[in-house]
C-alpha cells in the first residue's frame, strides 16, 4: 500500500469500529475487462447492503479513470466508488 492507501485503511478500520461497515480488504479481486486487461480496486468495502469497491487516488490519470467506467458498466452488482484525499476530508464519486 502507498501512504493514501495507508491513510484511507485507517479511516476504514474507524468506520468498522464505528459500525458504519462490516469488512474491507485490499486488493482482493481482479476484474477482467477485455483480453489481457483487467482492473484490481484498491479496496472491497462490505456495508449491510451492497458491497463497494473503492479505488483511492492522489490524482486521476486518463487510464485509471477509464478502467473503473468500464468495470463499472460490466459489473452492475457491484457499487463502484472513487476517492481522493481533499483538504484533510475523504472525497467519494460513485460511478454506474
Amino acid at each position: 500500500m502507498n501512504k493514501t492507501e495507508q491513510a484511507y485503511a485507517a479511516h476504514l478500520a474507524l468506520l468498522q469500529r464505528a459500525g458504519e461497515i462490516t469488512d474491507y480488504r485490499f486488493e482482493p479481486l481482479k476484474l477482467r475487462l477485455a483480453d489481457k486487461t483487467f482492473y484490481t480496486p484498491d479496496f472491497a468495502v462490505v456495508r449491510v447492503d451492497c458491497l463497494e469497491l473503492h479505488e483511492v487516488k492522489g490524482f486521476w490519470e486518463d487510464d485509471a479513470r477509464v478502467k473503473i467506467k468500464v468495470a463499472a458498466a460490466q459489473y452492475p452488482w457491484f457499487r463502484f466508488v472513487a476517492v481522493q484525499r481533499k483538504r484533510q476530508q475523504w472525497v467519494m464519486e460513485e460511478f454506474g
